[in-house]
């Protein structure tokens, strides 16, 4: 039932012997703590790339969107500039009399003496129809 397995082989038991199994455990112990360091370097090394790559990739899309804010900024600011140096010749223009009696005029309808002011009606612009005729 339970025969005990005889071993044929027997180690010698000299210094020799014993300094290479010593030799051979140091081994694989450092070659086992290698694989151990190496993991945990790959983890840290993969775990770091993603935080780089994952804020890189957050830091693109807001300077993106920074981009496009300040194209329509931009674009505002155009505008404005040309407003106020349309509003600035209107400045000028207020200051000078001949103008505010020309606009006067034709805004507000008033006359010099003897001048007779007739309204004319602007031509209306045709509405399409809502009904299509076939």
């Amino acid at each position: 039932m339970g025969a005990k397995k005889i071993n044929p082989i027997t180690s010698l038991e000299t210094n020799y012997m014993k300094q290479q199994e010593v030799i051979m455990r140091r081994t694989a112990k450092r070659k086992k703590l290698l694989i151990r360091r190496l993991s945990i370097f790959l983890i840290l090394t993969v775990a770091l790339s993603y935080l780089v790559i994952s804020t890189f990739m957050y830091r693109s899309g807001v300077l993106e969107a920074k981009k496009k804010e300040e194209a329509k900024l931009e674009k505002t600011l155009a505008e404005l500039q040309k407003e106020q140096t349309k509003l600035e010749d209107e400045i000028v223009k207020l200051n000078d009399d001949d103008y505010l009696a020309k606009l006067a005029r034709s805004e507000y309808f008033l006359s010099e003496e003897g001048e007779i002011i007739f309204n004319i009606p602007e031509p209306k612009k045709k509405k399409k129809e809502d009904k299509v005729s076939y």
